[in-house]
């Protein structure tokens, strides 16, 4: 089989739909054991950083009470600290707590949206 060029890829893939370029994106992702949304998400994030520059570079995620819905505070916080379940769930009978120190703003409110949107009330210092 002949090596393809660059050049050959390009014009290939300006030819293909939407569909077969998502198919593609998928069995490259399987084949090489990677993500194609990594890049985009770092790339999303650089402008809101320089946003944030204007105030602390770094703040402290603080749990101050569960909620109603424990058991998805409880795995919100497992997610966000890659604890196992038994130490998150130590971590949010704890609260009020600190569930991340030291981070930037922007990681800060991604992980305040997904406490909130579990059910927990959480502030940023």
């Amino acid at each position: 089989m002949a090596k393809l060029t660059s050049k050959e890829i390009i014009e290939s893939l300006k030819e293909m739909s939407v569909l077969e370029l998502n198919e593609l994106v998928k069995a490259v992702e399987e084949e090489f054991g990677v993500t194609a949304a990594a890049p985009v998400a770092a790339a999303a994030a650089a402008p809101v950083e320089e946003e944030s520059s204007k105030g602390p570079a770094e703040v402290n995620l603080v749990l101050k009470a569960v909620g109603m819905q424990k058991v998805a505070v409880i795995k919100a916080v497992q997610a966000i600290t890659g604890l196992g379940l038994m130490d998150a769930k130590k971590l949010v009978d704890g609260a009020p707590c600190n569930i991340k120190e030291h981070i930037s703003p922007v990681e800060a409110e991604e992980h305040k949206k997904a406490l909130v949107a579990a059910g927990a009330e959480v502030e940023i210092k």
